[in-house]
């Protein structure tokens, strides 16, 4: 009778675990297309890697696009570029995505970065910091697609008010390259939803 009532929980359970990974895997899905085209204080453009050469990587460069693409339509007064220095990089993402970006005609007022973050959550978290210096309380998250529903939920526990656009441009098209970018988005924003009640 024991084993038999520990069978049918254990499926209970994996039934549940089922169901929440698979419905967490949806909204990371159905969050990607959402872009809300608004106009906000600022856009927040979340890190990526950044070439040995020091020039922001194929991904991170997609991301800057579409920022500058935001301010330049009026969406956005200023712009936060976030990222530190990452291994074996010379330069902070920060500090390449800046220089992109006044390559683009974007003046140094207009730009505002942080050097020192190394994940998501630092990246929104100092990005925050430095937009209250400068009285800046509006926002534009922008990061790839697959990246938008942690980093908005990420967002929505600083307190910051903000919207999601991605980039049109990301790099993950193929299948080859988006289902690890998905999985691995899966698996830390189911991490970050177990962990939230403890942060």
């Amino acid at each position: 009778m024991k084993r038999k009532y520990g069978l049918k929980l254990f499926l209970v359970l994996g039934a549940i675990l089922t169901f929440y990974i698979l419905y967490a895997g949806y909204q990371i899905l159905s969050f990607s297309s959402q872009n809300e085209l608004v106009h906000r204080d600022a856009a927040v453009v979340l890190g990526a890697a950044v070439l040995e050469s020091g020039e922001p990587s194929p991904v991170f460069r997609e991301r800057i696009r579409h920022a500058i693409w935001l301010y330049k339509e009026g969406y956005a007064d200023k712009l936060i570029f976030t990222g530190g220095k990452g291994e074996g990089a010379t330069v902070a993402e920060s500090d390449a995505a800046k220089a992109m970006a006044m390559q683009q005609q974007v003046p140094e007022q207009d730009i505002l970065i942080e050097t020192k973050s190394a994940i998501t959550e630092e990246n929104l978290r100092y990005a925050q910091a430095a937009a209250a210096t400068e009285g800046l309380n509006t926002f534009i998250i922008v990061s790839d697609p697959l990246h938008m529903k942690r980093s908005m939920a990420i967002a929505e526990h600083l307190g910051m008010d903000a919207v999601s656009s991605p980039t049109p441009t990301t790099m993950y098209q193929s299948f080859r390259t988006r289902a690890p970018f998905f999985l691995r988005e899966l698996f830390f924003y189911i991490g970050y939803q177990l962990t939230l009640p403890f942060r």
